[in-house]
């Protein structure tokens, strides 16, 4: 079990991310440090876009990970095993029916019940020739919310998918615990295994999906995602595209 002395929580913040990084910066951080906001109010996600959330109706936390043992070109296995970790967490609550959607959304019957977003921070130049030392791994979990922004496409919370009210705190110290202990196997090199396991909660793994790139939107089958965290698909070519360069049309 980890300390969970390691945990700071604030009563709001602009963004966990952003005060977990200042801790590197600083000089203040440690490993296995978990940063809990019981509200967030410009909270970072993929593709910069922000995400809020107000106190008591989700998780808003931000892991640091001592990432010196790792290679730069292993940026996409933490990725692949925190998204793991928080797919087990919120399956034990859905009954098995959540699924990892490229790169490192949650999804619940199509629709998107936790997002999660990695900075890294290195010791010079960019981070295919610095050293990786810290990363950050922000995580954003709908647990207690039954309204949502309008402007939110697609949003499902753990009160809507179960029916019952959940302890915010609670549940962020039984992800965090998941999480830490995937990134234990990382260190210990199980990457063969938490690659099969992603692959095997990839969603909509060998169905039609509707892309959009730039402004056009077409149909492809989603075959894989390879360990630099390209997806993979299959329409009258086979297509390779990198985090950003496509958007889903759900």
């Amino acid at each position: 079990m980890h300390d969970t002395g390691f945990f700071k929580i604030l009563d709001s913040v602009d963004s966990t991310n952003n005060y977990a990084m200042a801790n590197v910066r600083q000089g203040m951080a440690n490993h296995g440090m978990a940063v809990i906001a019981k509200a967030q109010t410009a909270g970072k996600g993929q593709r910069g876009k922000t995400w809020k959330s107000t106190e008591g109706q989700s998780i808003a936390m931000s892991l640091i990970l001592k990432t010196d043992m790792l290679r730069t070109d292993q940026q996409f296995y933490l990725s692949m095993c925190m998204a793991l970790a928080a797919n087990d967490f919120l399956n034990k609550y859905t009954g098995g029916q959540t699924a990892i959607k490229w790169p490192n959304d949650l999804y619940w019957c199509d629709r998107k019940a936790a997002g999660m977003l990695i900075e890294n921070a290195v010791s010079s130049g960019q981070l295919q020739t610095g050293n990786w030392q810290w990363a950050v791994v922000g995580i954003g979990v709908n647990v207690n919310q039954t309204d949502f922004d309008p402007s939110l496409p697609n949003p499902v919370s753990l009160k809507q998918i179960t029916g019952k009210e959940y302890d915010i705190i609670a549940l962020a110290l039984e992800l965090y615990h998941l999480m830490m202990n995937n990134f234990d196997k990382l260190l210990e090199k199980n990457y063969r295994e938490l690659y099969a396991a992603y692959l095997q909660q990839l969603y909509k793994k060998n169905e039609k999906v509707r892309l959009k790139k730039e402004n056009a939107v077409f149909e492809t089958v989603i075959k894989s995602v390879n360990t630099q965290g390209q997806l993979i698909t299959q329409d009258a070519i086979e297509r390779v595209f990198n985090v950003g360069e496509i958007e889903w049309v759900l």
